[in-house]
């Protein structure tokens, strides 16, 4: 018995060492100097062409979200409150506390410089594709209304275009997939509670834990994720606004507390992010693209998986759904990554420390709270990667119903709990590999449309503006825009 459980360690070992090479290939083809060119330049296109106006109508976005304009008759599915809640939730969470510890290991500080660049273009970038999301809303094989790229792409571009819907739905179900999330929190569950409780061995092979750890964990996404939309945005409405309140204060207590090396840990992210001297190999290009990595998977921008959820706001105002969008950036990204990045800079344990993503990330609020950060982080990370992980279950949903048609959804659900199990067991690389892969495949859709859509955006923005600025309480309805655009 006890040779044939070595022999199945070893052949577990040789699986995931084939899976992690094949998953690193596939992130390594598909991320590139042409995909920062198409997002930040895409990015920078959106902030210009725009000139600015969307950012002067903020303001306008958080009273959206406070339900000021909300009118129940409007087509779609939520609130705009649950449609930034869900979107969050899957932004929120393993991109913001692992994934900006993975950038500053990997990439150094000046990483986060460029997460921040990914973000502020990215904010322009969320108004453009999501106001398209709701602009050119579809119907699937249901008749009910859907809204994401390859809605879009396939309402508003010429047919020969059309294979690019195809193109996003196919890759979106193994970049929906929770890959990050899962891992990491299985792993923060292993470190910070069974290791450090005595319960496992710091140097046991972690397969059968993490494997069966995977299993508990999809019967508890199972519970959710079968409930649709709903049940999902009424979950991250809820968990969401409260965890990050959570972490932004236990932040700003431990920045007070160190404020005297707030300064300098700012200093070496923006000197590092030109010279790339901390960078594994000393690249600076790989300063700049880790950083777009991060920042991309942070605040989803150009992806296309934010505009699945915006697309089901209920408004019949596309301008308003953009504008509310636009909120979640400044928040996951300049705000929360960068209150994580302070904490693990400040520390000062990111060069010798030997633990990667979520646990550094501890081991960095342990360093500065005591034992009361890393139950924050601990339960943060609970709340955080769950919800994200009842988000992604949905984007992947729509690409499902989208490929295959509504009576596949269940069994891609059943799918993606099964997922859950094999990438509890996989490497960090792997996990990250496979979805920086396959977001990559996703920003061409995406921005491809919104670029060729973009002045139909600003068409009916300037429609939406003039009439905010006539009327600040009730912005009347601009009608349907679409027909005023054709």
């Amino acid at each position: 018995m006890k040779g044939l459980i070595c022999e199945f360690a070893v052949e577990s070992q040789r699986m995931l060492d084939t899976i992690q090479y094949i998953t690193t290939q596939y992130a390594a083809y598909a991320w590139g100097p042409w995909l920062l060119c198409l997002l930040l330049g895409g990015g920078l296109y959106f902030f210009i062409r725009s000139k600015f106006a969307p950012f002067f109508y903020l303001r306008h976005g958080f009273d959206l979200i406070r339900g000021k304009y909300d009118n129940p008759n409007d087509p779609g599915h939520i609130t705009h409150f649950s449609a930034l809640s869900a979107a969050m939730a899957g932004t929120i969470g393993m991109g913001n506390i692992a994934g900006v510890a993975l950038a500053i290991k990997i990439g150094g500080p000046g990483a986060i410089f460029w997460m921040w660049m990914t973000a502020i273009l990215g904010i322009a970038t969320k108004f453009f594709t999501c106001s398209l999301a709701v602009m050119y809303r579809g119907y699937d094989d249901k008749g009910e209304l859907q809204g994401g790229p390859m809605y879009v792409i396939r309402e508003a571009l010429p047919k020969r275009w059309h294979f690019l819907a195809s193109m996003f739905a196919v890759v979106g179900l193994i970049g929906c997939l929770p890959a990050l999330q899962s891992n990491q929190l299985i792993q923060i569950f292993r470190d910070l509670v069974m290791i450090e409780q005595g319960f496992l061995s710091a140097n046991e092979d972690p397969f059968f834990f993490n494997l069966i750890s995977g299993i508990i964990l999809a019967g508890i996404t199972g519970g959710v994720i079968f409930g649709g939309l709903n049940r999902i945005a009424g979950t991250a409405r809820i968990l969401v606004p409260v965890m990050t309140a959570v972490y932004l204060v236990a932040v700003t207590v431990a920045l007070t507390l160190n404020i005297d090396a707030v300064p300098g840990a700012l200093a070496s992210i923006v000197s590092d992010a030109f010279t790339g001297e901390a960078a594994a190999g000393g690249s600076l290009l790989a300063v700049i693209l880790y950083g777009v990595q991060r920042g991309a998977y942070s605040n989803e921008a150009g992806m296309g998986t934010e505009s699945l959820v915006h697309g089901a706001a209920k408004t019949n105002e596309p301008i308003r759904e953009g504008l509310v969008a636009m909120i979640g950036p400044i928040i996951d990204t300049l705000i929360v990554c960068t209150a994580a990045a302070l904490m693990i800079l400040i520390a000062g344990s990111w060069q010798s420390d030997a633990s990667q993503g979520v646990t550094l990330t501890a081991n960095a609020f342990s360093a500065l709270l005591g034992p009361a950060g890393t139950v924050v982080v601990f339960i943060c990370v609970l709340c955080f990667a769950t919800t994200t992980i009842f988000t992604y279950s949905f984007y992947g949903s729509q690409c499902a119903s989208f490929v295959f048609g509504t009576k596949y959804i269940n069994l891609y659900r059943m799918v993606f709990v099964a997922s859950i199990v094999l990438i509890a067991v996989i490497s960090i690389e792997s996990a990250v590999s496979m979805i920086d892969g396959s977001f990559a495949l996703m920003a061409i859709p995406t921005m491809v449309s919104a670029i060729w859509l973009a002045p139909r955006v600003l068409d009916a923005a300037t429609i939406y503006f003039a009439k905010l600025d006539a009327d600040d309480d009730t912005p009347p309805s601009t009608g349907n825009v679409k027909e005023q655009l054709a």
